[in-house]
């Protein structure tokens, strides 16, 4: 699968965020959204997953050489972001159950599976309320790394994670499927591999 845009941009009133981005992003390939705080970068991601209408220009999927339409872009991404809110209520046992009822699991893993992988087994029944920010990250990260979808957006994958879980982050990035379309936000080097093809937001001002 792969994502064209064509002369896209975004504005809030008379700013541009970002314009005249004209690109194909390819399936297999690592892409790197860089650029400093408050550049765009989360702003051009919503944009590219639906999230957010483009000012100008157009987004579109195609798989197999068959367009997809944005509005149905959602089940074939997935989208990790510090931002993204997780329902507080749930244990992490049923915020994984309640994810794969709309995402299959990569390599069919179980709740269990993916508790374990997680290193999340010890608070299976744990309220994600009373998880440390870290913690809630590695859950956010999980969900998007073990479902079988084409394209994973990732939004400051790191953000308080703390050493051991960033290697396990990278462990994790090395295991997605060669044909995964990635994206990666962030201004920190040690976040995207040394291979991933940079796309600087300050190009598109």
């Amino acid at each position: 699968m792969k994502i064209s845009v064509e002369t896209l941009g975004k504005r809030f009133n008379r700013e541009w965020i970002f314009r005249n981005l004209t690109y194909t992003f390819e399936a297999g390939t690592t892409y790197a959204i860089v650029g400093p705080n408050g550049s765009g970068k989360s702003t051009l991601l919503q944009v590219l997953w639906g999230q957010m209408p483009a000012s100008a220009g157009t987004v579109s999927y195609t798989s197999q050489q068959k367009q997809i339409e944005l509005e149905e872009a959602y089940q074939n991404v997935v989208i990790a972001t510090p931002y993204m809110d997780l329902i507080e209520e749930f244990t992490a046992r049923e915020i994984i159950n309640f994810h794969f009822k709309f995402k299959k699991p990569r390599e069919g893993k179980s709740a269990e599976e993916i508790l374990d992988c997680l290193g999340l087994r010890h608070a299976s029944d744990k309220r994600l309320s009373n998880f440390s920010s870290g913690m809630r990250q590695r859950m956010k990260l999980g969900l998007a790394f073990y479902s079988e979808v084409p394209i994973v957006f990732f939004d400051e994958p790191c953000t308080n994670l703390d050493k051991k879980s960033i290697q396990w982050y990278h462990a994790e990035l090395l295991k997605l499927p060669k044909d995964c379309l990635l994206f990666i936000a962030s201004n920190q080097e040690h976040e995207y591999p040394a291979t991933a093809k940079k796309i600087d937001i300050l190009d598109y001002k």
